[in-house]
């Protein structure tokens, strides 16, 4: 048995993790803890909310005593840290929260794993902590031909990859410092079912059904690297079960595409042309490409995406088009 502490499991990663989990590991037992701000949703988990092995908790990570009481009462044997502020835009207009939630939430989770797990400088046997982070950390590739790996140095653009990278130096300190056994992964964009209509993929698919335009940040040729999110959770997955402490892995699915033509794929699928797309002012520092090399992760543990772009793109329209009740409320705050 495993007492799995995910943090954030009613966001977008976050439930399609705890989904996997429930259906594929009978012998895990899950506990979510979410503050369940305007990204995280019960509803996300409305499946699985009866199963006798899952457990939710409201509240906040950066929340010592809360935690505390998390690890005591629960027993937990192994974190999955998703929890965090992730929207760019967001972090550009209130950088302070994502300080809070990213930086001071991940070291709180990390000080009860210390205590819990820890005693006079010895280990508990096969406990892990995993910590997911972005690719956005590595900054900008812009016109390069290479892509990030595990060595390349952070040099993150936003509040947001800023805020992730200290996340990230936390855990890697805690585990030069104190034995930690911790493992971080690094994926690209990911994109899928349960994701909230602020981030390109659901805004375009959700402007487009209710008949709006879609808008387009500049001149549409930043590159982003697209995987989908149950891709994304099998190499959580995997890392976990097999990886080495002090591990780190990049998760891509090499699937680079431009914003514009991503827009041109969604629009596909309605059946429009290029008339729907409505472009407006650039964000502030806004990374031309981004692009993960995941070939250690591939070679290491044995992982590889098994959901093409467009048909992972389709199932998602499609899954939005069945799911008015999910969205519509989100697009009306």
């Amino acid at each position: 048995m495993k007492n799995v502490l995910v943090t954030g499991g009613c966001g977008f990663i976050g439930s399609n993790f705890v989904r996997l989990i429930i259906e594929e590991r009978p012998l895990w037992d899950i506990v979510n803890l979410d503050l369940l701000t305007y990204a995280g949703r019960r509803e996300n988990l409305h499946d699985v909310e009866s199963s006798p092995r899952y457990h939710f908790i409201h509240g906040d990570i950066a929340d010592r005593e809360c935690v505390e009481r998390v690890f005591s009462e629960h027993e937990i044997s192994t974190v999955v840290h998703f929890a965090a502020e992730s929207h760019v835009d967001r972090s550009i207009t209130w950088p302070l929260k994502f300080i809070r939630t990213n930086v001071k939430g991940t070291v709180v989770l990390l000080e009860a794993a210390r205590k819990h797990w820890c005693s006079q400088g010895s280990w508990k046997p096969d406990v892990v902590f995993c910590n997911i982070s972005t690719d956005e950390v590595y900054g900008d590739l812009g016109d390069s031909d290479g892509r990030f790996t595990e060595e390349t140095p952070l040099a993150p653009s936003s509040p947001y990859s800023a805020s992730k990278a200290a996340a990230d130096m936390m855990v890697k300190a805690a585990v030069r410092t104190y034995g930690l056994p911790a493992v971080i992964t690094r994926c690209g964009n990911n994109y899928g079912p349960y994701q909230f209509p602020e981030k390109l993929i659901p805004l375009f698919v959700t402007n487009l059904i209710r008949d709006k335009k879609i808008p387009l940040y500049g001149d549409g040729l930043n590159v982003r690297d697209w995987i989908h999110v149950e891709d994304h959770c099998r190499a959580i997955l995997l890392v976990l079960e097999k990886a080495a402490p002090d591990s780190l892995y990049n998760v891509g699915a090499s699937c680079e595409v431009s914003n514009h033509d991503t827009s041109r794929a969604i629009l596909d699928n309605f059946g429009r042309d290029e008339t729907w797309i409505e472009h407006v002012p650039d964000r502030p520092g806004h990374d031309r490409r981004y692009a993960v090399d995941s070939s250690l992760l591939q070679t290491e543990l044995g992982w590889k995406p098994l959901i093409p772009f467009a048909q992972g793109l389709r199932d998602t329209v499609e899954w939005y088009r069945q799911n008015h009740w999910w969205w519509e409320p989100l697009t009306e705050q």
